[in-house]
């Protein structure tokens, strides 16, 4: 058998509930995989009992391959900038 990529997991962090809306709805809009499973969470930054931070948590479950019959071979590549 041959090696084949199933899935990944990405968590994104972004400043409003608007930008974690929008990555969720590109995701699900993507052809070259599917979108198994995503979650949107606010989370804040605390100091002292203050918070000092808010931010977005955007994870997302992106399916590449079934696991019982994978068909297509996948190459990821990840750029830094």
């Amino acid at each position: 058998m041959s090696d084949f990529f199933i899935s990944n997991v990405e968590t994104h962090i972004v400043n409003t509930e608007a930008e974690a809306a929008k990555i969720i709805e590109d995701a699900k809009k993507e052809t070259f995989y599917t979108l198994g499973k995503y979650t949107s969470e606010h989370k804040t930054k605390k100091s002292k009992g203050e918070i000092v931070d808010e931010f977005y948590k955007v994870t997302l479950t992106k399916i590449f391959n079934d696991i019982k019959d994978p068909v297509s071979h996948v190459r990821v590549i990840y750029e830094v900038e």
